[in-house]
């Protein structure tokens, strides 16, 4: 089937599923714009296939999805134009999945992060191997956690999702688990037998149970007390706060500590007010938020700044501007979040 996706991403209708594959191994499966407008057209088309009962996303390779193409993002930015189309294209997409009417399955087997959690994370089932990884790292490249980041976050227990979305840490399935963040976790070996049956069936829920395996928690009970204690603070300063009162006795209070000082201030206080913000916001309000923030970041120097430094420059320290948390004022927060008048994103 092609819904113009060219070689990046394939589209299959087998028994009574809707297969999407990415088929960007050697990038991670980083998303391109031609695969975000493919990936929109195929649902478009499955949601009013009576033939089609369930839509499933998996991916080539050892990532199910690292992101967005963020090398394409710098280098359009660089050159005076930055895609803001892409990124209004791929936010509809998320609203859009997050609203999709049949059962839409992510069978994420690696890494996902940014982009590839706003295709994932949106949909009915989350379903993680034990090779998947989670994270939202956008803070350490000048960026902020965006893909509907804002809307899956907040829901998270125990001040987990503003954990998250500050340190940019990477979790693991039993974490993503007992979070919420996937809601079934299964065996990496299982998988051709769970598409196999899914795909016979169109019943998710019934498959899974034959093949769900409950992963354990990787993060201990002090730990997850810990993440509690500091990241339910009232505000960001609060919890810069909080860990430097614990960091001289606790190990967790300075690793986090260590880990926010490496990222840039500006989308630090962003993140944290997004984040705050979107725990009373419908998903399409959310998107909304975060295309202001989008259009702002891709004006700004973190940015780029952080691309150069971890993608082009590989290891070198950023250099953010402000380059203290003191120096960003709540009016300087307060901008990314303004009205964009007649630009707001359409959805």
């Amino acid at each position: 089937m092609d819904f113009g996706g060219g070689d990046e991403i394939r589209f299959e209708h087998l028994g009574r599923a809707g297969v999407v594959t990415l088929t960007r191994p050697q990038a991670l499966n980083a998303l391109t714009h031609r695969m975000i407008r493919a990936l929109d057209a195929a649902l478009s088309a499955w949601e009013a296939d009576q033939g089609v009962d369930v839509v499933v996303v998996k991916a080539e390779g050892r990532a199910f999805s690292a992101g967005g193409d963020i090398l394409h993002v710098y280098e359009a930015g660089r050159a005076g134009k930055p895609p803001v189309e892409f990124f209004a294209d791929e936010y509809r997409l998320n609203a859009r999945i997050n609203s999709f009417k049949k059962p839409y399955v992510a069978l994420i087997d690696g890494i996902v992060m940014g982009g590839g959690v706003g295709i994932s994370f949106h949909g009915s089932h989350r379903v993680m191997t034990e090779n998947a990884q989670f994270a939202m790292p956008e803070v350490g490249i000048g960026f902020f956690p965006d893909v509907g980041a804002s809307h899956l976050l907040p829901d998270l227990g125990g001040s987990f999702g503003m954990y998250l979305a500050l340190t940019g840490n990477r979790i693991r399935y039993g974490d993503a688990l007992w979070s919420g963040l996937a809601t079934h976790t299964i065996k990496a070996e299982d998988q051709g037998g769970f598409l196999d049956r899914l795909t016979l069936t169109g019943d998710p829920e019934s498959v899974l149970r034959g093949f769900f395996f409950q992963a354990r928690r990787e993060t201990d009970r002090p730990t997850l007390e810990a993440i509690v204690r500091h990241f339910s603070q009232p505000s960001l300063d609060a919890v810069i706060d909080s860990l430097e009162r614990a960091a001289g006795a606790d190990e967790f209070a300075a690793k986090a500590l260590a880990t926010l000082r490496t990222r840039s201030p500006t989308s630090l206080r962003v993140a944290w007010r997004e984040i705050s913000a979107g725990l009373t916001l419908s998903m399409d309000a959310c998107m909304k938020m975060e295309f202001r923030i989008l259009n702002r970041m891709l004006a700004g120097h973190d940015f780029y700044e952080g691309i150069r430094a971890v993608i082009i420059d590989k290891g070198s320290k950023p250099q953010w501007r402000p380059e203290r948390l003191d120096a960003v004022s709540e009016a300087d927060v307060d901008a990314y979040f303004a009205s964009l008048g007649d630009r707001e994103l359409d959805l």
